[in-house]
């Protein structure tokens, strides 16, 4: 109920009449039964437009630190990520991926739409980077399709590092649903993994004329940080990047 109090009566009204985000190719995205929704990661606002444009409930995973953060900061947190429909996962461990897949299968096996960026994390530049194998193998497993969806202009509304930026109309294009049932029994052959997830991000790369870098983007960011700290003189710290919102297979 609260999901839907927030669609249609206290924040959608809202982003609606301020951004006025446009949609295409929605007729793609099924009315009823599950399906996947693989899109690309410009901003933390895309999780609101790609939903906003749909009569249907959009679940992803959230991290866990949203429902166990103590104090009324916390309880805040749950009851807002609770109520929109968001699944925890623990990403600090060794079995994210697998607590991952298994929230995705239970939201898919009730017939609902699963939303996941196979980047595993936000685009720091604003080019497309290499997909996680996770969500290829969430598609074959399940037999569900995945359809490819681009969010543009989110990154100019709420840029990588800032709250707000500029005032700009989003777009949301969905793709033709991709079905993988070809692969069905070989959820676990790497190279089978990996050419169903690259087709994935082809089509979201053609859907939103990014620029393709066939590397992961946390890869990117720290090669980028490292480069920062050697141009300022300053060699310390840690270069990794822990984000990841794409069922962590590579």
């Amino acid at each position: 109920m609260f999901y839907w109090f927030l669609r249609w009566i206290a924040l959608g009204p809202l982003l609606r009449l301020v951004f006025r985000p446009t949609v295409e190719g929605i007729e793609n995205v099924p009315v009823e039964g599950p399906a996947i929704l693989a899109s690309n990661h410009l901003s933390y606002a895309d999780w609101l437009f790609m939903p906003l444009t749909l009569n249907r409930k959009v679940t992803f995973v959230a991290k866990a630190e949203y429902f166990t953060t103590p104090g009324i900061k916390g309880w805040l947190q749950k009851t807002f990520f609770s109520g929109a429909g968001q699944v925890p996962i623990d990403r600090s461990g060794r079995d994210a991926a697998a607590g991952a897949l298994l929230s995705a299968k239970r939201v898919l096996a009730s017939g609902g739409l699963f939303g996941i960026y196979p980047e595993g994390t936000r685009s720091h530049d604003g080019r497309l980077y290499r997909g996680k194998t996770g969500v290829a193998k969430l598609a074959i497993e399940t037999g569900v399709p995945v359809i490819p969806v681009a969010v543009v202009g989110t990154d100019v509304v709420a840029p990588p590092g800032k709250t707000f930026g500029r005032w700009t109309r989003p777009h949301v294009r969905f793709g033709k649903p991709l079905d993988f049932s070809r692969y069905e029994g070989l959820e676990n052959d790497r190279f089978i993994l990996r050419s169903a997830t690259d087709e994935i991000m082809y089509e979201i790369m053609r859907l939103s004329g990014q620029e393709y870098v066939d590397m992961y983007a946390s890869r990117a960011k720290a090669l980028d940080k490292e480069a920062a700290r050697r141009g300022s003189g300053d060699d310390s710290g840690d270069a990794g990047d822990g984000g990841s919102a794409g069922l962590k297979a590579s």
